[in-house]
């Protein structure tokens, strides 16, 4: 039987920062990935304001300012002809006044390669866990999972932690069932190469305009744009063919045939079933649910990786302590869910409102210029207010700093 401290189910931006500041704290700890690397497409690729703070108490801000990015300074939303600035970064306080567009490949990899520097942490990729090992009190005391080549195996832990994100099968297999909320959207994810223009500021965040809704991201050589369509509508629109949703996303971006022309087929359309709940317990005795696998989250206002990772550091500063000295308690479970209950509840009630005034009267062509709903109309008669909505948008309720165990001296780039 193999054996750890803490076992950490997911490679993503929760599991890896977990797993490092574990490390970092003196427990040991496996991170379990079941891809072969962090190489995909459309995954939350913005980093917030106050993950940036927290890879410069990390030691790592040098070297995540080396990545390729894009900064985004200003939330600004094309509605029906009128320009609407939702949030503006330039006065929020601190070093870093802007959400930094990454592709999250490059962060993952920036984690893992600070993480393997620490003796306590283990990464272990092209490993897909398959359940959890309970004791005959049904305890979880483990997982089971199978390897590259196919074979099985068991690991045993002390605590696992969830990583999963939104389909997490560990949350399944534990019998732990979101709450769902309904939400108007389903997304169209696409790669267009679009000629430089107006968004070449990386400010154009959103456009709407008779009954369509669009998000874009510069992302340098291309544009990784989302589409959003009704929820379940996908089957009935691609019945249309894939000319008529090039015509249709040029003509609401101003992007001409040579840039949608990119999209050759529908097989370069990928779609995300929007969902979004949470759980009411986050945890059982020996298990804990955090990010995407604690609370699913909508991808409006780009917030899941923020608030994953922040996830992830209140976890380390609670629960290293108690893993390190073999004392760890369902009580101490129950207190990083209490820890970051309010920031998710919140950040779940702001979507919701977003959906409410925003993305349902959009799709449905009703949301215009000139009838914008009272809260936009407000930020747009007075300035400051941008600043506090870039505030809660970008730092949150209840930021999280890096527990004094976990910093370092900035790392040269």
């Amino acid at each position: 039987m193999e054996r750890t401290t803490c076992c950490v189910v997911g490679g993503g931006p929760a599991g890896m920062m977990l797993g490092l500041l574990l490390a970092r704290g003196g427990v040991d700890v496996t991170v379990l990935e079941k891809h072969g690397d962090f190489l995909r497409d459309f995954r939350g690729d913005t980093v917030h304001p106050s993950t940036l703070r927290l890879l410069d108490e990390l030691g790592l801000g040098e070297r995540f300012a080396r990545l390729p990015a894009r900064r985004l300074h200003e939330m600004r939303m094309h509605i029906d002809g009128s320009t609407v600035v939702a949030g503006d970064f330039r006065r929020i306080p601190g070093r870093h006044k802007y959400i930094a567009m990454v592709p999250q490949w490059d962060f993952l990899d920036l984690l893992a390669t600070a993480a393997a520097k620490e003796p306590h942490f283990s990464l272990r990729m092209r490993t897909a866990v398959t359940g959890l090992r309970r004791d005959a009190a049904g305890r979880v005391t483990g997982v089971t999972y199978t390897s590259d080549d196919g074979g099985a195996g068991e690991l045993d832990a002390d605590l696992v932690v969830a990583c999963d994100g939104r389909d997490s099968l560990v949350r399944d297999a534990a019998g732990l069932r979101p709450d769902y909320v309904d939400v108007p959207m389903d997304v169209w994810q696409v790669r267009v190469p679009a000629p430089r223009d107006e968004l070449k500021s990386g400010r154009v965040f959103l456009s709407v305009r008779d009954g369509q809704v669009a998000a874009t991201m510069d992302r340098g050589d291309y544009y990784q744009t989302s589409y959003l369509i009704a929820k379940g509508a996908d089957a009935a629109l691609r019945a249309h063919g894939v000319d008529w949703f090039r015509d249709r996303l040029g003509d609401l971006l101003g992007w001409d045939r040579d840039a949608t022309g990119e999209i050759r087929s529908w097989d370069d359309v990928k779609l995300l079933e929007v969902t979004m709940g949470r759980l009411r317990r986050w945890y059982a005795d020996g298990l804990l649910c955090i990010g995407d696998a604690a609370h699913i989250m909508s991808p409006v206002g780009g917030v899941g990786v923020n608030l994953a990772v922040q996830d992830a550091v209140a976890a380390a500063r609670i629960l290293a302590a108690p893993l390190r000295r073999g004392t760890l308690t369902v009580a101490d479970l129950r207190r990083v869910q209490k820890r970051r209950w309010l920031p998710m509840a919140v950040t779940q009630k702001s979507q919701q409102g977003e959906h409410d005034m925003l993305v349902g009267p959009a799709l449905a062509g009703t949301l215009r210029g000139d009838r914008l709903p009272p809260p936009f109309r407000l930020l747009q008669k007075v300035p400051p207010l941008r600043t506090v909505t870039a505030y809660l948008g970008g730092v949150g309720v209840r930021p999280e700093h890096a527990p004094p165990f976990a910093r370092r001296a900035p790392e040269a780039a």
